[in-house]
């Protein structure tokens, strides 16, 4: 019951409340960490950055997941309260639904007005690539395939932790997500960020699969079409180069009849229906619906193991 009800009361406080204070957020704490640990790295060779980039990932997990998992075990034993409390407040910290969703129709809102500098500037929080040439269109599809590609990442994986492993599991799965944006990268971070980024896709292998089904599942709720869904992403999933970004991305191309580009490296679904900022309003309620059959997913889950242990 104390599960269920941790979920239950992190599900509204990232309804109502949103992210927390930046300097409360242990999500910037864990970037903080990464930062200091990044300064004092390894620059050169490939067998010193490797191993001390897989040492340090799994350290910042551990400094982040034990002292969680004490805590919340003392609380426990405490008071049942307090302890549900501080359960929720913490792992509402693993995921951002809301966050998530009101970035991409800040985007959505700056093409309505035709600030489209102002668009390519924001969508810089969103993706990784040059967004300084970006035409209204492609804005409107990088913004959806973040919303995509991120459902996994922001929402269904932590849960997915949460189910398996309580709390920490999710804090830890947060770690390892949040090292491999900062070093998960070709380039500078080769060899550094190579263990966290490999260890994030076998972590997001089964949530991406998952969060593309949820999304081909939601499109009729949401004015898209399951079956165009459900096509695109058996043709295009594998389109990216990352092995689980094309998943979700494929699926909510299919469910909205758009297509999704990244210049230079995929093209995801048909073109059907042109880029729009409505394009984007249609991939938030895509999103919601999908984090929606989630959240019913994982409550079931808590509650038939709840029935079963009493």
């Amino acid at each position: 019951m104390e599960a269920l009800l941790i979920l239950a009361l992190a599900l509204l406080l990232d309804w109502g409340l949103g992210e927390p204070p930046r300097y409360l957020h242990p999500v910037v704490a864990m970037g903080k960490v990464a930062a200091a640990l990044e300064r004092v790295a390894p620059r050169r060779g490939r067998a010193a950055p490797l191993l001390y980039g897989t040492v340090a990932a799994l350290l910042v997990a551990a400094l982040f997941s034990i002292p969680s998992y004490l805590l919340l075990d003392w609380l426990r034993g405490w008071n049942a309260i307090v302890y549900v409390i501080a359960g929720a407040v913490l792992l509402k910290s693993t995921f951002s639904l809301r966050q998530l969703l009101s970035e991409a129709l800040n985007i959505r809102d700056r093409l309505r007005r035709g600030e489209v500098g102002r668009a390519r500037h924001d969508l810089r929080a969103l993706v990784s690539r040059d967004t300084s040439e970006l035409s209204p269109e492609l804005i409107a599809s990088a913004a959806v395939e973040s919303a995509a590609e991120n459902t996994p990442d922001s929402f269904v994986s932590p849960l997915v932790f949460f189910l398996l492993l309580g709390v920490p599991g999710a804090m830890a799965y947060r770690v390892v997500n949040t090292l491999d944006a900062m070093w998960g990268y070709h380039g500078r971070y080769e060899y550094l960020g190579k263990f966290v980024a490999r260890l994030d896709d076998l972590l997001n292998l089964v949530p991406a699969r998952v969060a593309a089904l949820l999304l081909a599942a939601a499109a009729p709720l949401s004015g898209g079409s399951a079956r165009s869904a459900l096509r695109v992403l058996w043709r295009d999933r594998s389109l990216t180069a990352s092995p689980n970004a094309g998943w979700p991305m494929a699926a909510a191309a299919g469910a909205l009849r758009v297509r999704l580009e990244k210049v230079g490296h995929y093209r995801l679904g048909d073109n059907h229906y042109p880029l729009t900022p409505e394009t984007i309003d249609r991939a938030a309620g895509l999103v919601r619906v999908a984090a929606l059959f989630w959240v019913v997913v994982a409550l079931t889950v808590l509650g038939v193991r709840f029935a079963l242990e009493t």
